[in-house]
């Protein structure tokens, strides 16, 4: 089982909201997911990222793939702190 972690929607339209997920790559975006890692909320940028670190830490060394978007959240969580 190929383990990927990326974003997955949520909200209402026009309002979106994301939660990082880790989950099999072969599911749907909005589909079944193993745990959930985070979250992000692109109206009140940057300080709505919330990340589990230790956990998707974790689930990488375990052989998980980072998705390009959590990728770059990542990123922008490591500047603000």
């Amino acid at each position: 089982m190929a383990v990927s972690i990326r974003l997955t929607r949520g909200g209402a339209k026009k309002k979106p909201f994301y939660r990082i997920v880790v989950t099999d790559s072969r599911k749907k975006r909005d589909g079944r997911f193993l745990e959930i890692v985070g979250f992000f909320d692109p109206k009140f940028r940057p300080g709505s990222i919330n990340l589990k670190m230790d956990r998707i830490k974790e689930w990488i060394d375990k052989g998980g793939q980072v998705s390009p978007a959590v990728k770059k959240l990542i990123k922008e969580k490591a500047q603000t702190l």
